[in-house]
This record gives C-alpha cells, sequence and structure tokens, in this order.
C-alpha cells in the first residue's frame, strides 16, 4: 500500500509508452515495406529501361552487320548476369517468350491473364511493374516490363525482368528486428526512467503527507523540507507557509484562551469585591447590630457607593463588549474634531478646579472637519482626560496640543502627574490594567480598553509615553485624508 502510487503511474506511464511502441512500430513497418518496394521497383524499371535501350541499339534488325549481330547474341547470352535477375523478352508476333540465360521459350497460354495484359501495355510503349509472373516461376516476385524500339520507334520486343520477393522481405524483416530491438531499449531504458521519475515526485508527496500527519496531531512546528523549483516545490511552500499560520493561529488561541481565563478571573475578583461589601453591610444593618443613625448613615453611603462603582463596572463590560464585536456599527458623520475636544475639556473642568488641576489648549492647525462617531469620540478623550486629571498632583498642569507632525495630526494630552513603569506602558490599554493606587481606587481598569477600542474602529493611532517620573502622554494620530482642515487659527 505504501508504494501504490508508484505501482500505478509506473503501470500508466509504461501501457502509455507500450501502446506508442505498438503504434509506431506498425506504422513504421507499413511504411518501411511500402518505401522498400517502392525502391527496388524503381531500381528494376531502371534497369528494365537501360537493357531495353541498349537491346534498342544492338538490335539485328537495326544494324544488318554480323558484328552488331554478335553483339546482341553475346549481350542476350549474358544479360541475366548484367541484370543480376532473370530476364524474358517476349516477341508480339510469335506471342513466346525467350528465357535468356536458358535459352527456352515459353508460349503466352501458359500465363495468368494478368501477365499477358502486362505485355501488351509493354507494347503500348509503358513501362509496367506486377507480381502476375509469380505462377509461372514458382517464387513470388515483381515484375517489370520495358519496350525495345526499333529505327522507325516502333515497339519490336518487350523486356521483362524479374526479381524475387524474397529479397524485399529479407531487408523488411531486417528492418523490423531493428525496429523490435530499438523498441524494446527504448521501453526498458523508459522503465527505469520512469521509476526515477515516479519516485521525484512521490518522495516530495511523502514528506508533505509525514508532515501534515504531523500537524494533525498538534506538532505545528512541522516542515515538508521540500525545495524544488516546481509545482511540487511552490505547493510545499504554500504547505510550509500554512502550517507556520496555523502555528500562529494557535499561540493565538492559546493566547486567547488566557486572557478569557485571565478575564473571567478579574471580572470575577472585581465583581466579588464589591458584592462582598454590600452583603456585608447588608448583614450587619439586617441583624440591626447598628443603631447609632449617624452610623446607619455611614453604611448607606458606602452601599450607594459600591453600588455605583459595580454599575459603573458592568456598564464598562457591556460597552466594551459591544465595541470587540466585528460586525458593531458605529454611525460616522461629518464633526469638528476642534469643537468635539473643547466640549470634552469643558466637561472635565469642574472635576479639575475641585483637584486645582489646570486645562490648557493648544491648536496649532485650526478647524478639524472629521468622519466619526460624535459620542464615541468625545467619550474617548474624556477617558484620557480624566484620567490625566486624576493622576496629576494638586495645582497640576493637563496640557492639550492639536498638530501636524510627520505629514500627519496629532492630538495629544500630556500631565505630570507620576508616570507609567516603562515596563508597563505596553499593557495599559490591556483590559482591567489599572493602577492600584488611591487615586484609582474608584476605577474599573477598562477605559483605556474602551478608548483604544473607540480609536480602532476610527483607524485612530493611539499611543502612550511615559518616563515614570513626572510625565505622561497619549497620543491620538490620523491620516490628513479623513478629516479637512481650515488654516484660521482658533
Amino acid at each position: 500500500m505504501k508504494h501504490k502510487m508508484t505501482y500505478r503511474l509506473t503501470g500508466y506511464f509504461s501501457a502509455v509508452l507500450l501502446l506508442f511502441s505498438v503504434i509506431a512500430g506498425v506504422l513504421f513497418w507499413a511504411l518501411f515495406t511500402w518505401h522498400t518496394t517502392e525502391i527496388h521497383e524503381e531500381e528494376l524499371k531502371s534497369r528494365a529501361v537501360s537493357i531495353a535501350d541498349t537491346l534498342s541499339r544492338l538490335s539485328p534488325r537495326k544494324n544488318k552487320g554480323p558484328g552488331m549481330s554478335g553483339g546482341y547474341g553475346a549481350y542476350l547470352q549474358f544479360m541475366d548476369d548484367i541484370a543480376m535477375s532473370e530476364v524474358w523478352l517476349a516477341d508480339e508476333n510469335a506471342q513466346t517468350l525467350q528465357m535468356c540465360q536458358k535459352n527456352t521459350s515459353l508460349s503466352y497460354q501458359d500465363l495468368p491473364s494478368g501477365a499477358e495484359d502486362l505485355i501488351k501495355q509493354v507494347f503500348e510503349g509503358n513501362v509496367v511493374t506486377n507480381r502476375e509472373f509469380s505462377p509461372v516461376l514458382d517464387v513470388p516476385c515483381i515484375t517489370v516490363g520495358a519496350p525495345v524500339y526499333d529505327t522507325k520507334g516502333t515497339v519490336t520486343e518487350a523486356v521483362l525482368l524479374h526479381s524475387p520477393v524474397a529479397g524485399i522481405s529479407n531487408a523488411q524483416h531486417d528492418g523490423v528486428l531493428i525496429l523490435v530491438f530499438c523498441i524494446l531499449t527504448g521501453l526498458l531504458l523508459a522503465f527505469f526512467l520512469s521509476v526515477l521519475l515516479v519516485r521525484h515526485f512521490i518522495n516530495p508527496l511523502k514528506c508533505m503527507g509525514m508532515a501534515a500527519e504531523k500537524v494533525m496531531q498538534g506538532d505545528y512546528s512541522a516542515r515538508t523540507e521540500v525545495v524544488q523549483d516546481d509545482e511540487i516545490g511552490y505547493l510545499a511552500c504554500n504547505m510550509d507557509e500554512l502550517f507556520g499560520q496555523l502555528a500562529n493561529v494557535e499561540e493565538e488561541r492559546k493566547r486567547l484562551d488566557q486572557m478569557r481565563q485571565d478575564f473571567v478571573s478579574n471580572i470575577s475578583h472585581e465583581l466579588r469585591t464589591p458584592v462582598t461589601v454590600i452583603r456585608g453591610s447588608l448583614e450587619v444593618l439586617e441583624q440591626g447590630m447598628i443603631t447609632d443613625p449617624g452610623e446607619m448613615q455611614e453604611y448607606f453611603h458606602q452601599l450607594l457607593q459600591d453600588t455605583e462603582q459595580l454599575q459603573r463596572l458592568v456598564n464598562d463590560l457591556l460597552e466594551l463588549s459591544r465595541l470587540q464585536i466585528p460586525n458593531f456599527q458605529i454611525e460616522k458623520t461629518e464633526l469638528n474634531l476642534t469643537d468635539m475636544i473643547k466640549e470634552a475639556i469643558r466637561s472635565m473642568r469642574q472635576i479639575a478646579r475641585n483637584k486645582r488641576v489646570e486645562i490648557q489648549l493648544e491648536n496649532e492647525i485650526g478647524t478639524i472637519c472629521f468622519q466619526g462617531d460624535y459620542g464615541r469620540l468625545r467619550q474617548m478623550f474624556v477617558i484620557i482626560l480624566d484620567n490625566a486629571v486624576k493622576f496629576s498632583p494638586p495645582d497640576g498642569r493637563v496640557a492639550v496640543n492639536i498638530c501636524r507632525k510627520q505629514n500627519k495630526y496629532q492630538i495629544s494630552v500630556s500631565d505630570c502627574g507620576k508616570g507609567i513603569l516603562p515596563e508597563d506602558v505596553p499593557y495599559v490599554f490591556d483590559r482591567f490594567y489599572r493602577e492600584r493606587s488611591e487615586q484609582n481606587k474608584s476605577g474599573s481598569g477598562l477605559g483605556l480598553s474602551i478608548a483604544k477600542q473607540i480609536a480602532d474602529r476610527h483607524n485612530i493611532t493611539i499611543e502612550c509615553e511615559s518616563n515614570g517620573v513626572d510625565h505622561t502622554a497619549f497620543s491620538f494620530i490620523f491620516e490628513p485624508d479623513a478629516c479637512r482642515t481650515d488654516d484660521t487659527l482658533n
């Protein structure tokens, strides 16, 4: 079973070669036979015509001299040797055939009808070929007839040149033997070459199959290790790339599973704390352990704060879940980004005033028209401004700067708080990441994640940088093609 494809391809390839060889052999045999016969007949015709021309010049009817008559007779005596075939002379009037070397005669009545027709065509001045004399000669032969002319151009005799077919058959037999030898040799070589060729294709396929089995078993590091500059090599390269993508997908799946577990763990912790506090306070109040009105008021106030924090956490979770849904649509309209930032600053000024924090706006561009969701973008900037005010020290300053940087627009919000440690900067946009400090005790750890999702939905790049001491800045970077500007400064 392991080499089933090898046997099958080798068998198919050999069968095709054998069929081709048989067809080529039959065609070769037919063409070779026809061509050999044609060449032999043309040669016989040439010899017959040459003999007829010689007899025409030496004929005693043309030359009455005794020398010429003797030459004619001698030529007739040795004609079979000269022609290298058996030669007959046919006389039309006497209707006899003279066998030159045997010096005997044969009557027309002893000939087949087809042989007599050949003689008639020769006396009409034609050079004719047929095989009708074979019964008379007792062997298969080819007969060529050529006319002998006198001085007046009249046909006086017919030269019949006979050649056995055995010579042609021997030549054909030798040709067929050579053909069969070449075909068998070619088939043998083709068989070994086909095996090598099939191995060349099968071995890479086996490597790809083994690599696929390893991947199916969970080993995504498997590779085909096939390097060929052909279609199989291209397929192997694509499979290696696919295995690499599967490895990345598996790593991403593990990461998402870990994130899901962390999320469940974090959300359980975040929900457990306020629920536990609320339950504990309610149990104390329900058992009547607190009777002092002032102390009871403090419990009610704490319950309200914990409930608000729990509500805020649930709302943030729902908001983040909606933003993370791929097909969740946000309504984009053309808006004045500059005015929206100013409104977000105004809504945060009361909170900033309570902490004696000043929010300053520096606009180097002017009015910016942008396509986006007004409410979501305002929420994004409010989240960043709220964090900046929250972590700024009293009498601190939050700077909002709108400028052009490297052919892009940039809106940055910076504060002079204690900063974020460099090793924590890459994780500030993760869910439930938050600063564990008194300043952030009411935070849910989801604000920056929500801001990041809103920025991604608007093709805005949000970045964070901090020196970890007294400076933190969040920057929003977007392409000029997404907006229009008015160079009139506000």
